[in-house]
């Protein structure tokens, strides 16, 4: 039963990544140009602007406060027990990429930090040299040869793609644990990457605050941050014609 809910899910994840990929697509030409493909902007700054005002009312404090409450060693160990929580549904997905070396490394990091490293709270892979693994489904999708889609906002989590918002969804079916009968508590995961979110929000504060408060369009900014980080991170490396709002209009001075 559980692996047709998988397989399920995965089915639904192809169909709805079809679905909005044919609703809108870029032309060929304005993709190789570079340009941005943005066709529901209006409704995505709304949700930039519903994002911002729970991270500033919310996440923003809470995170500054737990990264200035608990020691450093432990936001970080909080945050290797997350990534070692994700090495299942990686390598589920370095193996639908057809990538055996990243599953086996997946796999080995899972292993290492799970026995050695008291659940993955540190990381004594890393000091066998064994490289950290970051991929997802919205990669899977990628090396299947589905575009990314409309850049898309999605409500508290931030910048994404359709192809990439699909994998969000997709992720949390294709990684084992979430189908584990004997997890430690429900949701363990979710919960997980939550306080990882929360850390990493913490610590790099002041180049997060700098995009989303000081720049003179924090919409268009993330925007252009992710798509070409993103992008980086596929192998397209293709630059993107949009004007940095960090630019201000000096004309005058």
């Amino acid at each position: 039963m559980t692996l047709t809910l998988r397989q399920i899910s995965l089915l639904v994840a192809l169909l709805l990544t079809g679905l909005i990929a044919g609703c809108a697509r870029q032309s060929p030409e304005a993709r190789a140009a570079g340009e941005v493909f943005d066709p529901h902007e209006e409704v995505n700054r709304s949700i930039h602007g519903f994002n911002l005002s729970v991270d500033r009312a919310i996440f923003r404090p809470a995170s500054s406060g737990y990264v200035s409450v608990v020691p450093p060693e432990i936001v970080t160990s909080f945050g290797l027990f997350a990534e070692n929580l994700s090495m299942p549904g990686q390598a589920v997905n370095a193996l639908l990429q057809g990538d055996l070396p990243k599953t086996g490394l997946a796999l080995s990091r899972l292993l290492i930090n799970t026995v050695l490293g008291m659940g993955g709270l540190f990381d004594p892979a890393s000091d066998f040299s064994i490289p950290r693994v970051d991929t997802n489904f919205g990669e899977t999708l990628h090396v299947w040869g589905f575009g990314e889609g409309a850049y898309v906002e999605i409500p508290l989590y931030g910048p994404s793609t359709t192809r990439d918002a699909v994998g969000v969804f997709a992720d949390f079916f294709t990684n084992p644990i979430t189908f584990a009968k004997q997890n430690p508590a429900d949701n363990i995961g979710v919960y997980a990457e939550i306080v990882r979110r929360m850390g990493d929000r913490g610590n790099y504060s002041a180049t997060i605050d700098s995009i989303l408060y000081e720049s003179a369009d924090s919409y268009a900014q993330a925007r252009l941050i992710y798509l070409q980080n993103r992008r980086f991170e596929l192998g397209e490396v293709s630059e993107i014609a949009e004007i940095d709002p960090f630019e201000l209009d000096t004309e005058g001075f």
